[in-house]
């Protein structure tokens, strides 16, 4: 797969809007039918209301003012209804954008429910292949435009069509002569404006783009800040986000320009239609139609009212092609497929002895490319194995073909003779414990920390598996010793003490003791002893010294074990692993 990169537009040229998503998401709507049919009654309500005033001030103007008797009561009762419409147009937009306020969240929390909880079952590969930050941007950014979506968009754009035929009928009532001047001006100005947007919609997805570009960048940066501090990065660095945020600020910008268009077409159109409006009331004023006067006032209130649902209309359009293009990649996200999973008939993995066999494995990581090759290996219960070798040769590629990190493209593994393919995840990774290189420590306590694969272990549990690998150590140094709230990937600790404290959770060790000072080696090596006795073990290790007493020692190299044996056995013959502890 191609892996992306801060400096790749990933833009989609030609968005358009794919019904197949947006049903897809409109289909949360069935358990919520009660409050999205409240809604869309209260805004067409709403929206009624809103088109009777100029119907009523033309009344005014023609009927009321030339009266002769009854004026002020005439003017009193027509008053009171504009102030009634009033009030309901600005009270009824209040609860209809809370109903459906309320129901977009709800649907928003469901899909961010399910994406972050597919998130946590997608293999390692899929992670392999994509920056957090253009993850992340997906469970965050994208979604919350959904929002957006269900409270602004999804009933205005109904109701819009409804306005834009209530109020054409309000005005073939009153005049298809004016009528037709308001069209010849709406309709070539929403023409205009949606070629404005359309072009607006297009940079947008350049910048929508850079954003994510940066974005990923600046996720990187907080994760490696050490690393980039320690290599004198943080200048260079600097100019990378700077490149990077100055292509972000140009296309918005651009998009800026663009956007300031939309006043100067619309204002021209408007008057345009002003204008025409007019120049028809006064040939029709004087063609002895007396009652014009208010005609024109509803008219010119009219065309703001059906010109509004119609620009609306066009954004709304135009809207629907982003929620698409971001429903596809949330979707896709969603639907990109559990490779690694439990099968229909999946057994639970129990009374694990401690055998495991690699039997004519072959594995690789990219298509074409293997790690490993008609690979053998046959574990016996309790055996302590250490995997050695060049840096890439497949050491870490076992450990994570035992946990099913990654499945085996032929052969098999087997944990007591059982598949691993065969049983459930749960099952097989609660029986293995794995220490990794990098140990990650959460925010949360210490115990917290400790209890991480065992959330129901007691205090008192996890404080004697502190003490028998010496982490109490970091516990004493503490002032809140076991209760001390450790920050986010442990800041504060030192490297040893990170993997002190990351120990209790292990059984397998992946080059567990690569980042420890000597003096906590020695501490470990005593508890290796001790935690690891008559458990089945592997441990890749570059530092010799920590697999001296390992029962079997395999080198690892040529997609495959080039060297077998003990200790002794193998510094006698000489070989690659003479030649590697020659080095050390």
């Amino acid at each position: 797969m191609k892996r992306n990169t801060y400096f790749m537009d990933e833009v989609v040229l030609t968005e358009k809007v794919d019904v197949k998503y947006l049903r897809r998401v409109l289909s949360h709507l069935k358990s919520r039918k009660k409050l999205f049919f409240t809604a869309l009654i209260l805004l067409a309500f709403s929206s009624v209301c809103a088109l009777l005033p100029p119907a009523i001030i033309r009344a005014v103007v023609n009927e009321v003012i030339p009266a002769q008797e009854g004026q002020m009561r005439m003017f009193a009762l027509y008053m009171s209804a504009l102030a009634a419409l009033g009030v309901l147009t600005s009270v009824l937009p209040y609860f209809h954008k809370l109903i459906m306020g309320r129901m977009g969240n709800s649907i928003v929390a469901e899909l961010r429910r399910e994406i972050f909880l597919h998130l946590q079952e997608l293999p390692f590969d899929y992670y392999d292949s994509r920056p957090a930050g253009k993850i992340s941007i997906r469970v965050t950014d994208y979604i919350n435009e959904l929002a957006d979506f269900f409270t602004d968009y999804l009933l205005n754009f109904i109701v819009d069509i409804l306005k834009i035929l209530v109020s054409t009928v309000f005005m073939l009532a009153m005049s298809p002569i004016l009528t037709a001047v308001v069209y010849a001006a709406i309709l070539p100005m929403t023409g205009a404006v949606f070629l404005i947007k359309r072009s607006i919609r297009r940079l947008f997805r350049y910048h929508r783009a850079k954003n994510s570009n940066r974005n990923a960048f600046i996720v990187e940066s907080i994760m490696g800040e050490k690393v980039i501090k320690n290599y004198n990065r943080s200048a260079y660095n600097a100019e990378i986000y700077r490149d990077l945020q100055e292509d972000s600020a140009k296309m918005w910008m651009r998009i800026v320009r663009r956007n300031e268009l939309n006043t100067p077409v619309t204002s021209i159109f408007w008057n345009l239609g002003t204008l025409a409006i007019y120049a028809v009331a006064l040939f029709l004023i004087g063609g002895g139609d007396t009652a014009m006067a208010g005609t024109v006032i509803a008219f010119m209130l009219y065309m703001s009212l059906c010109s509004e649902p119609f620009l609306q209309i066009s954004a709304i359009l135009q809207q629907l092609s982003q929620v698409s293009a971001n429903l596809e990649r949330v979707y896709e996200t969603i639907d990109a497929p559990v490779m690694i999973g439990n099968k229909k008939d999946a057994v639970v993995l129990s009374d694990v002895k401690g055998r495991v066999d690699f039997n004519d494995v072959t594995f690789g990581y990219d298509e074409g490319v293997n790690v490993l090759e008609h690979f053998d290996l046959h574990v016996r219960e309790g055996e302590k194995i250490a995997l050695v070798g060049p840096t890439g040769a497949g050491k870490t590629t076992v450990i994570n073909l035992i946990t099913r990190f990654y499945d085996v493209k032929e052969g098999s593994v087997c944990v007591d003779g059982h598949d691993v393919r065969d049983v459930t995840l749960h099952s097989l990774r609660k029986e293995i414990g794995v220490l990794m290189q990098e140990p990650f420590i959460f925010k949360g306590t210490i115990l917290d920390n400790i209890r991480y694969g065992t959330p129901e272990a007691t205090d008192e549990e996890c404080i004697a598996a502190a003490e028998r690998i010496y982490a109490d150590r970091v516990a004493k140094r503490l002032p809140n010793g076991y209760y001390s709230c450790l920050e986010e990937r442990g800041e504060g600790l030192s490297a040893g003490e990170k993997q002190l404290i990351s120990f209790a959770r292990i059984v397998i060790l992946d080059e567990a003791t690569s980042s420890i000072d000597s003096e906590t080696e020695l501490l470990i090596q005593d508890a290796l002893d001790t935690i690891l006795r008559g458990k089945t073990s592997f441990i890749v290790a570059h530092r010799l010294s920590t697999i001296r007493k390992a029962d079997r020692i395999l080198f690892i190299a040529d997609k495959g074990i080039a060297e077998e044996g003990s200790h002794e056995e193998l510094m006698a013959k000489k070989g690659r692993y003479y030649n590697l502890n020659m080095r050390k």
